[in-house]
C-alpha cells in the first residue's frame, strides 16, 4: 500500500509542520522546496498524493501540476496564499484535485487528504502509530521516538496504551501509577495533572492527534 506523500513547499516551517501532521497520521512524508526536484521525484516513483504550493521558486506549482498531469493521475492538493477566484479556477483547471488557501489548518488538510485517497481507491486510513512499551526500561516509544516520562506518567500511559478503547477510572490509573513503586505518593485528583502532561508530550510526537480522551464522570480512554 502506497502511503507516500510529497510536500512541495518552499516555506521550511510550514513544510515541516505539514510533514509532522502527515507522519502522525501514519503517512510517509517527503518534503521538496523546489518544483523541478519534486517533478523529477514524481516521475521516478509517484507517491499516493502531492501537496503542492502554488508559489515556488523556479518551476511554479501550476507548471508542476500541468507537467504531472501529462504522465500521472496522482492526486494533488494545491495550497497558496493567493485567494482570488481566478487562482482557484486555474489550480483546478491545471488538474488539481483540491485547493486550500493559506493560512490553513493542518488538521483540515489531513482530513481532505484522507477523503481524496478514499475516492482514489486507497485505504480509508493509513497505518496506526506504532507504540512500543518497554517495562524493563520503563520507556515508551512512538514511531521509534522515546517519550521523556516520569515514573508516574509511564505507569499511567502504559496502562492506557495496553488496553486502547477501555475506560480507566482515576483510581485504576492511580493503582497503575503505583505499580512497581508502592511508596509513590500520588493523590487521586493529581491524575488529571499527569494526564495533562502526558497529552502535551504525546502532542510533540503526534501533533494534532488526540490520544487520551476524557470520559465525563468516568475517567480516561486511550485511542489511536
Amino acid at each position: 500500500m502506497n502511503t507516500d506523500i510529497f510536500i512541495v513547499e518552499d516555506e521550511p516551517e510550514l513544510a515541516a509542520l505539514v510533514a509532522d501532521y502527515a507522519r502522525a497520521a501514519g503517512y510517509h512524508a517527503t518534503v521538496f522546496g523546489d518544483g523541478a526536484l519534486a517533478l523529477d521525484a514524481i516521475r521516478r516513483q509517484p507517491p499516493a498524493l502531492v501537496v503542492l504550493d502554488l508559489m515556488l521558486p523556479g518551476l511554479d506549482g501550476l507548471s508542476v501540476c500541468r507537467e504531472v498531469r501529462g504522465f500521472s493521475e496522482v492526486p494533488i492538493v494545491m495550497v497558496t496564499a493567493r485567494v482570488e477566484e481566478i487562482d482557484r479556477l486555474l489550480g483546478l483547471e491545471a488538474g488539481a484535485d483540491d485547493y486550500l488557501c493559506k493560512p490553513f489548518s493542518p488538521r483540515e488538510l489531513m482530513a481532505r487528504i484522507k477523503a481524496i485517497l478514499r475516492r482514489a481507491g486507497q485505504a480509508a486510513a493509513p497505518a496506526a502509530p506504532r507504540i512500543e512499551i518497554d517495562d524493563a526500561a520503563r520507556r515508551v516509544r512512538i514511531h521509534g521516538r522515546p517519550l521523556e516520562l516520569t515514573p508516574t506518567e509511564y505507569g499511567i500511559l502504559a496502562a492506557l496504551a495496553r488496553r486502547p478503547g477501555q475506560v480507566f477510572s482515576r483510581a485504576q490509573l492511580l493503582d497503575a501509577a503505583r505499580e512497581g513503586n508502592a511508596n509513590l505518593e500520588v493523590a487521586d485528583r493529581a491524575i488529571d495533572s499527569h494526564v495533562k502532561n502526558l497529552r502535551r508530550k504525546l502532542d510533540a510526537v503526534l501533533p494534532g492527534v488526540e490520544a487520551i480522551h476524557s470520559i465525563y464522570g468516568l475517567g480516561y480512554r486511550f485511542d489511536l
